[in-house]
């Protein structure tokens, strides 16, 4: 792996106030065309490559249950029970926390974001595909372990990405973008383990190894178009000219944005991991996954305990992904068009939390109206993570610090991912699982407390003109 050689700093800080207005117009003429080119080039490859990301870490969910009827589901096949299960995606979680932070870090001083993120995808794609072969409880375990270790540093190293290429503004509808696309994974997820339970049994092979054999092969075919396509940074882009470049360069110095390869100090590096709001971000974020690692992990089994059949609960996964989808777009447009980020995940959880609630109130045998209740609760999960994010990746103590926190806010996931794991029980099915749904509807009601505080917080701030860790001026977004 090569070492990347220095750059000129790329991350400015502009009071409010300083820009002129000449600098505004020169944004408004250039900016909507420079990102246009920049939204054909990374968002869409982006979007592809999360939606294999987040295909290949729900998957086992899918082979769970997939022919379970005539025993030729994953957990029967390999002799894994309920808890072995939880175990498996715990390991995955837990791999999932340690690592982001020193991937970012990698990407950041010494590989290249193109070469570095089709490493991690060729990697878990040929893990994917050792899944077809898998025999025992054992080998389920250490496969899981390592593709959690490859797949951590992908979406925060694709959000790092956003970062050095948009503006503050620009960010949340381009992470909200490539977040949705997970909506679709488990949309086409749920289409595609239907269509693959069909033919279970071709060749020898039962329908779940054909699920990881297809799903591992098209990630590992998106290898090379990732170091083909995939920008670097603006400095060195070979599809732009040299005023392009420094347009692109210069367009990135106001509240921060763009690569910085300088090293933060420790007091920037301490506020960042351990300041009071910032730990707020990452404890909301925590809750947020909870509900998000519901729909990954446990959708089908959900559906399935609704009362349909293994091969039907498939297929009825895919109308709340695609709930989830739409209202991701709409809400993070809004969200940065408005500069109300808190306000727009206050409400979206308020709404979810109301449909784990009245899922966990009904009569189990209601399967109608707790159907219709989870298409509720995923107003509540996907689509308020977007706007999490990138208020994360606007309000960080330093500029210096951004690659950080994204991966810090990113590792919560795999917390919140190891709760939602423990949260279903099996022997609840028959009760409608009141654990899990009612857990979740607590989450995300934590989460709406969180963001509506979060707001006021800001407001204050920048009412009393509080500096960053740098003692910069700065204005802290909503």
């Amino acid at each position: 792996m090569e070492k990347i050689e220095p750059q000129e700093h790329l991350e400015g800080n502009l009071e409010e106030g300083t820009t002129n207005t000449s600098l505004e117009e020169f944004d408004d003429q250039r900016s909507k065309l420079l990102n246009r080119r920049l939204d054909i080039r990374i968002i869409p490859l982006c979007c592809w490559l999360y939606l294999l990301n987040f295909l290949d870490r729900g998957n086992i969910g899918n082979a769970r249950v997939l022919n379970s009827e005539t025993g030729d589901d994953l957990m029967q096949k390999t002799g894994i029970g309920a808890t072995g299960y939880a175990v498996t995606v715990s390991i995955f979680s837990i791999a999932y926390t340690l690592f982001e932070v020193p991937s970012n870090w990698i990407m950041k001083h010494y590989v290249r974001p193109s070469v570095w993120l089709a490493t991690l995808l060729g990697c878990w794609g040929a893990l994917t595909l050792g899944f077809a072969g898998v025999r025992n409880y054992e080998s389920v375990v250490v496969l899981r372990l390592f593709i959690g270790i490859f797949e951590a540093g992908f979406f925060p190293g694709i959000v790092y990405v956003i970062t050095i290429w948009y503006r503050h503004n620009e960010r949340s509808v381009r992470i909200a973008l490539v977040i949705a696309f997970c909506n679709l994974a488990g949309a086409f997820g749920g289409s595609l383990a239907y269509g693959i339970g069909h033919i279970n049994g071709a060749g020898g092979l039962e329908g779940f190894r054909w699920l990881f054999i297809i799903e591992g092969a098209i990630t590992m075919l998106s290898v090379l178009p990732t170091l083909l396509i995939l920008p670097d940074y603006p400095s060195r882009a070979k599809f732009l000219s040299a005023d392009e470049k420094s347009f692109a360069v210069d367009r990135l110095k106001e509240r921060g944005g763009g690569y910085n390869r300088e090293h933060a100090t420790r007091k920037e590096i301490l506020e960042t991991c351990f300041s009071p709001r910032m730990l707020a971000h990452y404890c909301a974020y925590i809750a947020n996954v909870v509900c998000q690692g519901s729909f990954t992990f446990f959708t089908p089994t959900i559906v399935n305990g609704l009362g349909y059949e293994s091969i039907q609960a498939q297929l009825l996964t895919v109308p709340p992904w695609v709930v989830g989808f739409v209202v991701a777009i709409v809400l993070s447009y809004s969200a940065d068009r408005f500069n109300a980020r808190g306000a727009h995940v206050t409400a979206v959880s308020v709404i979810g939390g109301v449909g784990w609630l009245t899922a966990g109130l009904l009569p189990p045998s209601s399967y109608v109206a707790r159907y219709c209740c989870l298409c509720l609760a995923a107003v509540g999960a996907f689509p308020a993570a977007p706007s999490m994010t990138n208020w994360v990746t606007c309000n960080t103590p330093s500029l210096r610090t951004i690659g950080t926190a994204i991966a810090i806010h990113n590792s919560a996931a795999g917390i919140g991912q190891i709760i939602s794991q423990w949260i279903w029980k099996s022997s609840e099915e028959d009760k409608g699982y009141p654990t899990g749904n009612f857990v979740c509807a607590s989450c995300n009601f934590f989460v709406a407390i969180v963001a509506l505080s979060l707001r006021l917080w800001y407001g204050r701030m920048n009412r009393k003109g509080v500096k960053d860790a740098q003692g910069n001026g700065r204005v802290w977004s909503y």
